[in-house]
């Protein structure tokens, strides 16, 4: 179901003989959060739990059954006593009265060990139940998988889980139809800001950095893995030379793409050799707060990446205000082609590239939608219906990443993501 991520749409042939179906990459971790695989988890940990609990119990049972036996012989002579006094009272006098006492002192420490035996055997009778509601619900999970071992069964799903990911690869570039509902990672810092992943490494690289405000900052955090971003630890500090502007930036094969503080300048920085590796102004555009989203935050100048590369979104004083879509090259941030798409930068609340084609939110508080699409394979654009959630009403940040094809946002202090769907028209081999 939708719910567990799994969408499955058909296919059709168009007239001229393409194959159309739309592929929707699943939600990262499906198996993680599937039915059976909770179930199963969830006994574990019984099963642990129950076993840490037997050890517990079999230490402190071998521990109190020793006191016992080097109490016996303490018992036996207490025993032998009371027994003599009560066949011959007149011999209990006041010596042999307080030497009882002695004995009787000596085995009141027995009293708390008897209760805990007493408090033990509750403890094996409710893990005599609970082990039985265990076999009870693994006999239920393994008639309702049948034939299939559990662990092979885990491992067919990721099978699969590589296998699509693999598929939409191939695939390559599509036209976005649907954005997912937000994903919450992580509540955090200011109201505005920017978070990532590298656009382009390995996924094996799972590394995430994270920039707090929109202007005049140098402290880049880079975590190691997602989780350590979401439990906020296992990170080290890059103190970048140059300020940065707006939330614009992207990492992109291992450096920082950004603009300078006060200029029209992008940056490119090597996280490995904490380095500027070049900066070159982006002719004409407009910054410090000339042209930006709706939102202000001196956010001029936008970086990108989608499937083809590396992307410029901002304006200028020629195209009277509209948004510019510029090919950058990574290497020399040389701009090799600029489209003006004749939508005004200062309406749109945010906005991101996808298989060569920008799209805009018409907004960065409630109510948002993607509403406009500038593609600039054949430099047209149209205006779309496209639902997006704004969960925390101001969005500051908003990117895609192609390797994971998810969308990035810092949306009121909260980092989320977005699945994307994207349609794709897939040609036959023979064409």
């Amino acid at each position: 179901s939708p719910d567990e991520g799994w969408q499955v749409y058909t296919s059709a042939q168009a007239p001229d003989g393409k194959c159309l179906c739309t592929a929707v990459i699943p939600v990262q971790g499906t198996c993680s959060r599937d039915l059976r695989s909770h179930q199963l988890r969830q006994l574990m940990e019984k099963v642990q739990n129950i076993s840490q609990s037997m050890e517990v119990l079999d230490l402190r049972t071998y521990r109190d059954l020793q006191y016992v036996r080097n109490t016996e012989s303490l018992m036996k002579g207490l025993d032998s006593r009371l027994k003599v006094a009560a066949e011959s009272q007149r011999s209990l006098n006041a010596k042999s009265f307080q030497e009882l006492k002695d004995k009787m002192t000596e085995l009141l420490p027995l009293l708390p060990v008897l209760d805990q035996y007493k408090s033990d055997t509750r403890l094996i009778v409710h893990l005599k139940e609970e082990v039985r509601n265990l076999s009870g619900s693994l006999l239920a999970i393994q008639e309702e998988m049948g034939a299939y071992d559990y662990e092979e069964l885990q491992q067919r799903v990721l099978m699969l889980e590589a296998r699509l990911h693999a598929c939409m690869q191939k695939l390559g570039c599509g036209k976005l139809t649907g954005v997912s509902n937000p994903i919450t990672i992580r509540a955090s810092g200011s109201r505005f800001g920017s978070w990532m992943t590298d656009t382009m490494t390995p996924s094996a690289d799972s590394r995430v950095w994270y920039m707090d405000g929109y202007y005049k900052g140098r402290r880049v955090l880079e975590f190691r893995t997602l989780n350590d971003f979401v439990t906020g630890q296992n990170f080290v500090q890059h103190l970048l030379p140059h300020p940065w502007a707006g939330t614009g930036h992207v990492v992109f094969n291992g450096s920082l793409y950004y603009n300078k503080y006060q200029s029209n300048i992008a940056v490119k920085y090597h996280f490995r050799s904490r380095s500027v590796l070049v900066q070159r102004s982006l002719a004409g555009a407009g910054y410090n707060n000339t042209f930006p989203y709706s939102w202000g935050g001196f956010s001029d100048i936008d970086f990108m990446v989608d499937e083809s590369g590396l992307w410029a979104v901002y304006t200028t004083n020629q195209n009277a205000g509209n948004i510019v879509v510029s090919r950058v090259d990574p290497q020399t941030l040389e701009v090799l082609r600029s489209w003006d798409t004749g939508y005004p930068k200062r309406s749109a609340g945010e906005s991101f590239m996808i298989c060569g084609t920008l799209y805009v939110t018409n907004s960065h508080l409630a109510g948002a939608k993607i509403y406009f699409a500038y593609y600039t394979n054949t430099s047209s654009y149209e205006y779309t219906d496209i639902p997006f959630h704004n969960q925390y009403s101001h969005i500051s940040m908003l990117d895609y990443n192609p390797r994971e094809r998810v969308l990035y946002t810092w949306n009121n202090g909260h980092q989320v993501i977005y699945n994307v769907t994207l349609f794709h028209v897939i040609k036959t081999s023979g064409e």
